[in-house]
């Protein structure tokens, strides 16, 4: 089964028609063909908090979205977890060099344990 992580990048280009990466976001939705789309609890938050501030409209759809994914049988959304932060804590920890967030440290440890290699 090919998976393919989408991280909070992709969800707020495709939420957002005013992102620079919202055309780029829907060719990609529209030219691959993933047997699964991964994301995570994580990630839903991020994307959520991207939106806090927005118009009450855009905040509305960003929390209809999010609320979507999860009902999708098309999407697994990965659930946070002690272990999951953890993990995604040690990886930050561990890369002082990086700019990673904490959440993309968390999907980078999610996508090694699940062995996807495309986001």
């Amino acid at each position: 089964m090919t998976s393919v992580f989408a991280n909070t990048f992709y969800w707020v280009a495709l939420t957002s028609t005013e992102d620079a990466g919202h055309e780029f976001a829907l060719s990609l939705s529209h030219s691959i063909k993933p047997a699964r789309i991964v994301t995570t609890d994580e990630v839903l938050v991020e994307h959520l908090a991207f939106f806090a501030g927005a118009r009450s409209s855009v905040r509305a759809q960003a929390a209809s979205n999010v609320l979507d994914l999860i009902r999708n049988t098309g999407v697994w959304v990965v659930p946070q977890s002690r272990d999951s932060f953890m993990a995604g804590l040690e990886r930050y920890r561990a890369r002082p060099d990086k700019h990673y967030s904490l959440t993309d440290c968390i999907s980078m440890q999610m996508m090694r344990k699940e062995g996807i290699t495309e986001a």
